[in-house]
């Protein structure tokens, strides 16, 4: 009867094996029923058994009494297509007409149902979403219609990979309360990264959830919410593989107290996060963010801007927006906040050299953060990679934001790093140098007084580098007007006005500048001295190699010759030579040669045989950001995420090309380099040993030489005579700043 008439009793096909009826008892039993989909092709919903006691005198009342409603083993499918669901034709079906008014007399209830492991599917064919979850079990508390409330415990397993999830739940559905205590263990979010995908243009993310929340709360309301508890996410990762990740944490901790936004209360214990990890590229166009969600977010807003349509990320974002609108005018608290081993990076791939600097470890953490303080602290403190340290120290009133005190300081930070913003917009890079900025502001009301110090030490411009990618500016003369007479640039920049409209003022540049053309003229023969000295130091400790060089400059012979006769002279003294090698910029300078080699090679329709000296000045001037290069480099990609032309270059010549120049141009420098004491008889004398990968302090790949048992006369004297003067008056007062470079430079 049940398969006779199954469209009239649920509007869809109903098959089964068998079924049992006890009419005395009302006991009723069904094995293996199946319910097909409203087209029939497929199986929505099917069940190993189902079994229940209907209540028999009951009926006689007019009232259907269902006792321990029990689905074994349910499998069920939901699948929705835009707004349209495969239940919608089911919810019709029981749908009450509410054009209907007379009442049947007969009413129904059910005082237990039960499911016993599930699995139950959730499918969009839009995204697309494939999840389910297993084991499912489901018990009632309670009759599910005689009264207003239904209860339920839960329990059950992802169905993709790990976690599990159990909690009971009340919901009172006249009035639509509701309450519930839910506990999630190492939950593997893949639910979330199938909706990301739908957001995003490549990439890969991961993350696990613990969880132990209990709340309250109306469905009419969303910022009804009263929550207590603990949530947790583990091993988060988002970038652009399973390795290369944009942002990632190893544990974000969120420890509650109350959260409720319709009384106004957030009283958090903990927000801590262990080893953040946000990594931001600029690329020719576009940056790895707009690369991944679209220009300016597009793919988001295309999603956002489409009526009904479900992303359950964009449902969280928008629900934490709602519950978070009001924290600042609401009565908060957060008794600690902490961040470990923070790890920043930024990378430039715009310009003709990448630029790279990161902030590692970062460490942030505040004190208790309360509305009715009169004032909140929190410290800042990291280093800065490759070089430099830096602090910072904010006292602000937590019901003014326009209303802090600031203390920062970066030091110890190498000029060089900068050369890669220099080549391009001036053609000079440095090879020397020292960065420290440190300053205070005083706001209140949104009002600065703000005092900045900048300070450069010994900065140094090397010689000019011609190439179609940069452009040119007089730096040296630049410098003469700039740098000050102890050989620094020494600037204190005051800041006034209002948090919008700053006022930057510049009166001690421009005194400074001034001064320099009269005051410096006088202090040549002095600044002569010491740039020699620095010299004769510099080349007595490195053997400074620049991007390509194997080849020694006439100076640098004359320095090894003078080492080897003092060898020589001196059989008990012995060098050692530490190879230090700046891997990662000699392979891009290396990279970017021979892929515009290659190029060139092949537009002139020539071989490596004739490939000339005049051909090799071409290649060297020749921009790597050429159209025309740039649109060879971009056909054929065997990677559809080749965003830097670093990653196109490598495409285009190949990892073991670079790998192979790189380590014939170190074998290069060592041969010409002991070329000078073989001659001498001296070699014996040097020990050369393995080459070291590293991020000089200044900026270039060099030979690092260490004297045993004795040091030349002539680097003994220079020491000497560099100590003088450096307590003269030009350079007394930056004594402290020197002596951080010195012992950085010679690492």
């Amino acid at each position: 009867m049940l398969e006779r008439y199954d469209k009239d009793l649920i509007g869809r096909e109903l098959k089964m094996d068998w079924a049992y009826a006890n009419p005395l008892t009302g006991y009723v039993y069904l094995k293996n029923p199946v319910v097909y989909e409203e087209q029939g092709d497929s199986t929505f919903l099917s069940v190993n058994s189902v079994h229940a006691t209907i209540n028999m005198m009951k009926l006689f009342t007019r009232t259907v009494e269902i006792n321990n409603f029990t689905f074994d083993q349910p499998k069920g499918r939901v699948v929705q297509n835009k707004s349209i669901f495969n239940i919608d034709d089911i919810i019709r079906k029981f749908t009450p007409d509410s054009t209907e008014t007379k009442s049947t007399g007969w009413g129904a209830s059910v005082s237990s149902l039960k499911i016993i492991n599930g699995e139950f599917h959730y499918i969009d064919k839009i995204i697309p979403i494939n999840y389910f979850i297993k084991n499912v079990t489901l018990e009632t508390v309670g009759e599910l219609n005689a009264g207003d409330t239904i209860s339920a415990k839960f329990s059950f397993l992802a169905g993709i990979r790990t976690g599990k999830m159990k909690g009971v739940f009340t919901i009172n559905t006249k009035s639509n309360d509701y309450r519930f205590a839910v506990n999630v263990h190492d939950l593997d979010l893949e639910i979330i990264r199938q909706y990301i995908w739908e957001l995003i243009n490549y990439g890969m993310f991961t993350a696990h959830m613990d969880a132990d929340i209990k709340a309250r709360g109306n469905f009419n309301s969303k910022d009804s919410i009263n929550a207590t508890g603990r949530l947790t996410i583990r091993d988060f990762h988002l970038g652009k593989t399973v390795t290369d990740d944009y942002a990632a944490f190893k544990k974000l901790r969120l420890v509650v107290d109350q959260l409720s936004p319709y009384k106004h209360k957030y009283l958090i214990d903990t927000i801590l996060i262990n080893n953040p990890y946000l990594k931001y590229e600029q690329y020719d166009s576009l940056d790895n963010i707009q690369t991944l969600f679209g220009k300016a977010g597009k793919n988001i807003s295309d999603v956002t801007q489409q009526p009904g349509r479900f992303n359950l990320v964009i449902e969280i974002a928008r629900y934490v927006k709602i519950i978070t609108r009001n924290f600042f005018q609401s009565d908060y608290k957060i008794r600690r906040l902490e961040i470990k081993e923070g790890n920043l990076h930024y990378n430039d791939f715009s310009l003709s050299n990448k630029f790279s600097i990161g902030v590692h470890p970062l460490s942030i953490m505040a004190d208790s953060i309360n509305r009715n303080d009169q004032r909140v602290h929190v410290f800042f403190k990291s280093g800065i990679e490759p070089y430099g340290l830096g602090s910072l120290q904010l006292s602000i009133n937590p019901k003014d934001s326009g209303d802090f005190d600031m203390r920062y300081k970066f030091e110890k930070i190498p000029a060089t790093v900068f050369n890669p913003y220099l080549l391009t917009y001036t053609s000079f890079p440095l090879d020397r140098g020292i960065l420290e900025l440190n300053g205070s502001w005083l706001v209140r009301n949104g009002s600065i007084k703000s005092d900045n110090h900048l300070i450069l030490i010994d900065p140094r411009i090397s010689g000019r580098l011609r190439n179609k990618d940069m452009k040119w500016i007089p730096m040296p003369l630049i410098m003469s007007f700039v740098r000050e007479r102890g050989n620094v640039i020494d600037y204190k920049i005051p800041i006034t006005g209002n948090l919008k409209n700053p006022k930057f003022h510049l009166r001690d540049v421009l005194t400074d500048a001034v001064e320099n053309i009269f005051v410096k003229p006088a202090t040549t023969p002095y600044r002569f001295d010491v740039k020699n000295l620095e010299n004769e130091i510099e080349k007595s400790l490195h053997v400074t190699w620049e991007m390509h060089q194997y080849k020694l400059l006439d100076k640098q012979e004359t320095f090894l010759k003078t080492v080897s006769e003092f060898l020589k002279s001196s059989p008990q003294a012995t060098l050692s030579v530490y190879p230090m090698v700046y891997s990662e910029k000699e392979k891009e300078y290396i990279l970017f040669y021979e892929t515009k080699k290659k190029y060139y090679l092949k537009q002139h329709h020539t071989d490596q045989k004739s490939f000339s000296e005049k051909d090799s000045m071409a290649v060297e001037n020749m921009s790597v950001k050429d159209h025309a290069l740039v649109r060879s480099l971009s056909k054929g990609l065997s990677d559809t995420v080749m965003f830097t032309l670093q990653e196109k270059c490598y495409n285009y010549v190949g990892h073991e090309t670079v790998n192979k120049k790189l380590n014939k141009l170190k074998e290069e420098r060592k041969n010409t380099f002991l070329s000078f004491f073989i001659k001498d008889g001296t070699d014996k004398q040097i020990k050369i040993h393995n080459s070291v990968n590293e991020i000089p302090f200044n900026g270039f790949s060099y030979f690092k030489l260490n004297y045993q048992h004795d040091i030349p006369v002539s680097l003994k004297n220079a020491y000497q005579k560099m100590t003088e003067l450096n307590d003269k008056v030009p350079r007394r007062k930056y004594k402290k700043y020197r002596r951080k470079e010195d012992k950085l430079s010679r690492l």
